[in-house]
């Protein structure tokens, strides 16, 4: 906090200096979108919330002066000061979810991200509205060792729509849009994935596979109030959606958005991102929020194009906390009525907590990591818990990446036989990756990317696996939008 309070005695000071020197008209000045008292003479990153900072066109640094200048005209310096707040209004990207918080912070559902987190995806201005399109695809083969193991190419994918109207000042209305086309490149048996578990193809569990997401992963609406400067709520409606459980979804996280991969724990942490019936309302005070749902517990059943019956028979609650524009905090418990169409009968209680941390380390330069624990309480099986740490370092073309794990999974969870049914199995595994953009910063990143597995299993389940080294092996490209670089915003200045 006193590190906070000198900074921002700091940077008030350089901009009181600043804003009391006649203008140089030769010297460009650069400020943030989302913290327009950071002004400085050179481009680069915001030191709040790791924004690329933007040039002020010279009829805005006039109207700055202008106050100073002409102090004789109480009315010039009202229309002046209000014409750069109005500037600074328009260049201000807002979450579609909650008008009062910045778009850097809006993750998957009502879900949080740090203020400084990147974003990749395209802007458009449609006069007050505004219109956010982002996704990813990945065009891939993979290869599985051990019996349970398999090859294949395949290409996971998203695209999501973000879409924001005001009304008024202190109001907003919002719409998001999220589609797959799993059903069609993963088929309705998904990927080849070493220990991951969850739904079904067929009435029969699906083990060492990712099931594929429904066409319709997020049809939602939300309503967002501002109260004060410091007071906001809202309330949010998806069929689907995502209700107020787990951190972001591990696509949508920063840390994991090179991964093709869903993590081993999916289904201990943020499996709920697509539920058929989701009504959540939050109250958000400056940095903290807390938010509760409704919701329906059971998963999508096999039938990835329809829309499932909402039930609304299941609740959760979150309480988030952004302590500083790096570093974005959760804790959420939920209970799920029923997730499994094969069991109606088992009901789970789900715990989550969630450290999410990003540095903005220069121009094109991010280092984003996230830890994430889940426990499931299922009737008849108990506990079981799941550990990840993930971490991605990006630097211009250059993405390093690694995802550690370790979940506790029944024989119940990995489809086996006879007395292993009812044992607890701890299985561990670690991911290493690597991509280089050689599209890069041009509307679209296009990346050659591999990655490598390593999972460790106990030896009972040799007899399941074989007694071979487990590991996955996958070669891909990674198509999505390039690093939002605010070139709308600066085009609405002019």
């Amino acid at each position: 906090m006193l590190r906070f309070l000198l900074t921002f005695i700091l940077v008030a000071t350089i901009t009181s200096a600043l804003l009391a020197q006649a203008p140089k008209p030769e010297a460009t000045q650069y400020t943030c979108v989302m913290h327009p008292e950071v002004i400085q003479d050179h481009p680069g990153r915001c030191p709040k919330c790791g924004m690329e900072l933007v040039p002020i066109k010279e009829d805005h640094r006039k109207h700055r002066t202008s106050n100073v200048e002409h102090r004789t005209s109480n009315e010039e310096a009202v229309h002046q000061t209000a014409h750069h707040d109005h500037a600074m209004h328009e260049m201000k990207m807002q979450s579609s979810v909650n008008l009062a918080d910045p778009m850097t912070r809006e993750g998957s559902g009502t879900s949080w991200l740090p203020d400084s987190s990147p974003m990749y995806e395209r802007m458009f201005m449609l006069g007050q509205d505004m219109l956010m399109l982002h996704g990813a695809a990945f065009p891939r083969y993979t290869n599985v060792s051990t019996r349970r193991g398999d090859d294949r190419i395949d290409a996971p994918n998203w695209l999501m729509g973000m879409f924001s109207h005001p009304l008024g000042d202190s109001a907003q209305f919002g719409v998001r849009l999220m589609m797959s086309l799993d059903p069609l490149t993963e088929g309705g048996r998904g990927y080849p994935l070493l220990f991951q578990s969850g739904e079904s193809w067929h009435d029969q569990p699906l083990h060492d596979r990712q099931h594929p997401h429904d066409l319709f992963s997020e049809l939602s609406v939300t309503y967002s109030q501002k109260f004060t400067p410091d007071l906001s709520s809202y309330i949010y409606f998806g069929y689907p959606g995502e209700p107020a459980l787990g951190p972001p979804t591990f696509m949508h996280r920063i840390s994991a958005m090179d991964d093709p991969d869903a993590p081993l724990g999916h289904h201990w942490q943020d499996s709920s991102h697509v539920t058929f019936g989701v009504a959540t309302g939050g109250l958000v005070w400056r940095t903290v929020k807390i938010e509760g749902s409704v919701f329906t517990g059971r998963e999508p059943d096999e039938d990835r194009y329809d829309f499932d019956r909402p039930r609304f028979d299941s609740a959760s609650g979150r309480i988030s906390w952004n302590p500083t524009p790096d570093l974005a905090l959760q804790f959420s418990h939920g209970y799920l009525k029923s997730p499994e169409g094969l069991e109606p009968t088992v009901n789970r209680h789900r715990t989550t907590a969630s450290m999410i941390y990003n540095k903005a380390l220069g121009h094109d330069a991010n280092w984003a990591t996230t830890f994430v624990w889940g426990q499931n309480d299922d009737t008849h099986e108990g506990k079981t818990q799941s550990f990840l740490l993930e971490s991605n370092f990006q630097h211009q073309r250059d993405t390093f990446y690694t995802r550690l794990e370790r979940v506790e999974k029944s024989g119940h969870e990995l489809v086996l036989e006879g007395a292993d049914l009812a044992k607890i199995f701890p299985i561990y595994a670690a991911s290493f990756g690597y991509v280089h953009d050689f599209m890069h910063g041009n509307g679209v990143d296009v990346g050659l990317g591999a990655q490598f597995t390593i999972d460790h299993r106990p030896d009972e389940l040799d007899r399941y696996y074989g007694d071979e080294v487990g590991y996955g092996l996958e070669v891909f490209l990674r198509i999505r939008p390039s690093l939002h670089r605010h070139h709308e915003m600066v085009d609405a200045m002019k």
